[in-house]
């Protein structure tokens, strides 16, 4: 697996790990977002799939 790929889905892997002891100690609201920013890292895998390319962290507009 590609390097890129592959540091997305680690960091992905700790963040559901952290959800699980959030979880575990009944702070719900810090599982929630644990969760979200887990699936904001898979879909950063597959765009570095897709494209071969660093997913962006931000988007910027020209103003």
């Amino acid at each position: 697996m590609d390097q890129k790929i592959r540091y997305w889905i680690d960091l992905s892997d700790y963040d559901v790990e952290t959800a699980v002891a959030m979880l575990n100690s009944k702070r719900f609201l810090y599982v929630g977002f644990m969760c979200h920013q887990a699936i904001e890292k898979v879909f950063k895998a597959y765009y570095v799939k897709l494209h071969q390319d660093v997913a962006h962290t931000r988007i910027t507009y020209p103003i």
